[in-house]
């Protein structure tokens, strides 16, 4: 049993309840208690004295692209469509060894920011690039953390007006079948799993129209979620329009594609219908601020669709179009950024933490498990170092949280079990991760 206590708790609880001197007990991987004041002496065990800290849910991170942390800094003045026609062939050189390494980096680093649980959407499978998928399984059991692995595909080369190059797409029917094997394979549908898949075609501009529908019956036929990008540039819009005759929501509302077990990635630019039938359909959306910022793609109305009663959660996407790569500073991105489009009160800081766990959660179909401080739900918690000078005098420890400088993360568990500590993984050794990523960002070069 571990007990950590004399900490400000934010439960994020339906009813927003937060202590200022509380406690959290975790006892077999699940909380047994929450509370004011010290823990009751009835529990007994390891007692972490966290006087200074802010005990949170562990955060969610609701999309990402753990093998683009080999190429970051790449077309670092582009837009989306650029960035992608750049970077396509420097991914056709993936294989298992650099996916692992690139995905044990990116898991390393947001683990360190405060997050448990990472959705990862890997649509890139070069013919000789060995088994990807195992690749990033064997990476998060490495870490710790929990997975929700996206099998993702691409059907839709340059010779069919896409923008991946021919030999970096697949035959649709390898596709559903490698699709379907993953599912098979790894997903575990339990209520405690470390690791989930879902499907997820890449995007309207790289996947045919059979793929989208497809890959959907598939996924309602083994019962698990879908997830792809959507909405995310004017560029797609236009292709969109032109192609199809609607826009990408519309489009993707036409194929069966809203629903409350889909979340899409960015969302940027939706029309007030668009979001009123998200909200109706319960359909997730996937805030990426900083990659959405680093791209020039707009701002996502993440107000509009809370509002509209949707799921929102939180994204840093990948590392190529986020170099930071750590979930912990999109809360204050998110901030900024609705604030920007809505004004002071678009957004506050209990929802910008909400849409990090909660939020995410609620995307991914575990909000009864996962991203909240509850008894009896997984002992998933991040415990926030508020003792530096950047958050001194500030007393509101989710605003400091919110509005400071990054917090380190002086306690992350997963399940109960300890993923990072005093700010140092825990679970596997950062300079070894650091060596072997280095090494595979150089054989990508």
């Amino acid at each position: 049993m571990m007990i950590v206590e004399n900490a400000a708790v934010a439960t994020v609880d339906a009813q927003g309840t937060e202590y200022r001197n509380g406690h959290v007990v975790v006892d077999g991987g699940v909380l047994v208690a929450v509370g004011d004041g010290p823990a009751p002496g009835q529990y007994t065990g390891t007692r972490i004295d966290a006087s200074g800290c802010l005990v949170t849910p562990g955060l969610v991170n609701t999309h990402h692209h753990l093998y683009q942390w080999v190429t970051r800094g790449y077309a670092a003045d582009s837009t989306l469509f650029e960035w992608l026609v750049e970077l396509y062939p420097v991914w056709g050189g993936l294989d298992a060894e650099i996916t692992h390494a690139a995905a044990s980096a990116g898991l390393a680093r947001l683990a360190l920011t405060g997050c448990t649980t990472v959705a990862d959407h890997h649509y890139v499978f070069p013919r000789d690039g060995g088994d990807q998928m195992d690749a990033l399984v064997s990476a998060v059991r490495r870490v710790g953390v929990r997975g929700h692995l996206v099998r993702g595909s691409m059907d839709r080369g340059e010779s069919q007006g896409g923008l991946p190059p021919d030999h970096l797409v697949e035959d649709i029917d390898a596709a559903l079948a490698g699709t379907e094997a993953a599912v098979d394979t790894h997903h575990d549908p339990s209520p405690e799993a470390r690791v989930r898949i879902a499907v997820g075609p890449c995007s309207p501009f790289t996947v045919t129209e059979r793929l989208m529908v497809e890959a959907a019956e598939l996924a309602r036929r083994k019962g698990v979620r879908l997830h792809t990008h959507l909405a995310e540039t004017l560029d797609e819009e236009r292709q969109c329009l032109a192609e199809f005759g609607c826009t990408p929501a519309e489009y993707a509302d036409k194929l069966g594609w809203l629903g409350d077990d889909v979340w899409l990635a960015h969302t940027v630019h939706l029309a007030d219908d668009a979001v009123r039938r998200m909200g109706a359909t319960a359909t997730g959306s996937a805030h990426c601020p900083t990659s959405n910022g680093r791209l020039g793609t707009g701002i996502a109305p993440a107000r509009a669709l809370l509002d509209a009663g949707a799921p929102v959660g939180l994204g840093v996407d990948g590392a190529a179009s986020n170099e930071s790569g750590g979930l912990g500073e999109e809360l204050h991105q998110a901030l900024l950024q609705a604030r920007q489009q809505g004004g002071p009160q678009a957004l506050t800081t209990r929802q910008a933490l909400w849409m990090a766990t909660m939020g995410g959660a609620r995307c991914l179909g575990r909000d009864g498990e996962l991203g909240s401080l509850e008894p009896g739900k997984l002992a998933d918690l991040a415990v926030w170092d508020l003792r530096r000078l950047g958050f001194a005098g500030i007393d509101d420890p989710v605003a400091a949280l919110v509005l400071g400088p990054r917090a380190d993360v002086r306690l992350l568990l997963v399940g109960g079990e300890t993923v990072v500590a005093d700010g140092q993984l825990h679970s596997t050794d950062e300079t070894t991760v650091a060596a072997e990523l280095s090494a595979a960002s150089r054989r990508m070069r």
